[in-house]
């Protein structure tokens, strides 16, 4: 049988907002990626969603990005290794305070936005969020991009890796994510990502916008829980994997 991990960013609001799908969305997930407040949350959201995830036995993991409060963590921006480091260290430390309150383990890393971008194809940041990680717990998985540089600069700190795919996103002939400035980003049709999905798991396989197939590793897959359609995702997805016979497990 095959396993698969299925991630979600979460805790991405403020004040004592949560999110609506949060709560719902920690049923189908396996794995939890919790903003720090650099794009998203704060100490309170931060608390309550790691609360959450406990509660319902959920991985959970940092999502940290660069200070990006207005443009959501998705602008470009130029950093330096030596900030990305600091970056990385300052928020995964604030989210581990509170797994620490409620008594669970922090499980993972997973950059967000724009710096997961940056990180995909600048080795030198790729490197440096590494070795934060690595300096933190090495025990920790650094979610990233398959086939990217962030999965490279992981192993060579010989820290845990987990490659990631996306379920509603499309992908460029050299594996990146298309672009979400162009339109033909996002897969709208549940039925479609989720054949998108058990592809790449069983076969290690994704056609791409260019119409080439390449190959792709799959240890986790990233729903997204802020879209328009997120639930009707997140279960059309589940209930596909699991005929397919595919267990969901971190």
């Amino acid at each position: 049988m095959y396993q698969i991990d299925l991630n979600c960013d979460l805790g991405e609001s403020f004040g004592t907002y949560v999110k609506g799908n949060d709560a719902e969305m920690l049923d189908y997930v396996s794995s939890a990626n919790i903003a720090c407040g650099f794009h998203a949350g704060d100490p309170l959201i931060m608390k309550e969603t790691v609360k959450m995830a406990a509660a319902k036995g959920v991985a959970i993991g940092a999502h940290p990005s660069t200070p990006d409060l207005v443009g959501f963590g998705r602008r470009t921006m130029d950093i330096s290794p030596e900030e990305a480091y600091t970056a990385i260290i300052y928020q995964v430390g604030a989210l581990q305070g509170f797994t620490q309150a409620v008594g669970v383990p922090l499980h993972h890393v997973k950059p967000h936005g724009a710096l997961y971008n940056m990180a995909a194809k600048n080795k030198a940041l790729a490197e440096a969020i590494a070795l934060a990680i690595q300096h933190i717990n090495p025990e920790l998985i650094l979610y990233g991009l398959a086939g990217s540089e962030l999965i490279a600069a992981g192993k060579k700190a010989g820290i845990p890796t987990a490659s990631e795919v996306f379920a509603d996103r499309t992908y460029q002939s050299d594996g990146s994510l298309t672009s979400r400035r162009q339109k033909n980003a996002l897969l709208t049709d549940a039925n479609e990502a989720a054949g998108q999905v058990v592809r790449m798991i069983k076969e290690n396989k994704v056609t791409t916008v260019q119409g080439d197939t390449i190959t792709i590793q799959a240890d986790t897959v990233c729903i997204h829980g802020d879209g328009a359609h997120a639930m009707a995702f997140a279960k059309c997805i589940c209930h596909r994997l699991h005929m397919e016979n595919i267990r969901i497990g971190s």
